[in-house]
């Protein structure tokens, strides 16, 4: 979707490429002000407990009624280890220590870009929420796999598994689609 009214005069925008840039961009036609559209962040945790990996069941769209790990948006002003934090709590409540950067999916067709912790649980302390209709802990070999509701969760767990197995977790960068 296209900015089509400026965020600091409220004038109409046009799409050109503003002077020394490369990118069509939408420009105010009253004070010139450039409107960047740029991905979004997104955050998120591998909560483990004693070998068990926390998994929330969606009670949002999209994909809701599907299980993911907890992730969203990372807000103005936030880091990602504190947007990480914040939406485990958000989604599980639960409360985890990060131990260190995990993965990072760009996701080229929806404009974002995944940043995935490894972390551990402070406690067996988890619960529902209203964007989570069911939280659990899960070993490897009960994950619902055919229930994930998108491709970065279901490879990042599957990632996770492979290392947890060399006892390696290396950070790693992929390209979505």
């Amino acid at each position: 979707m296209d900015i089509k009214f400026c965020t600091a005069c409220g004038s109409l925008t046009q799409l050109n490429v503003p002077p020394d840039d490369d990118h069509v961009r939408a420009v105010c036609s009253n004070c010139g002000l450039v409107h960047y559209k740029n991905p979004k962040m997104v955050v998120g945790c591998i909560p483990e407990w004693q070998g068990k990996i926390l998994l929330c069941k969606r009670n949002i769209e999209p994909r809701i009624g599907k299980w993911t790990l907890p992730a969203g948006y990372l807000e103005n002003g936030e880091s990602v280890q504190a947007g990480a934090l914040r939406e485990t709590r958000e989604e599980a409540m639960a409360e985890v220590r990060i131990i260190s950067p995990y993965r990072l999916f760009n996701i080229l067709f929806v404009d974002q870009i995944y940043f995935m912790f490894r972390a551990a649980m402070t406690s067996d302390q988890f619960g529902i929420t209203s964007e989570s209709s069911d939280v659990r802990l899960f070993d490897e070999k009960d994950i619902p796999w055919g229930e994930i509701a998108f491709d970065v969760i279901r490879q990042t767990l599957e990632h996770y598994f492979k290392d947890r197995k060399k006892r390696r977790y290396p950070f790693r960068i992929y390209d979505l689609g």
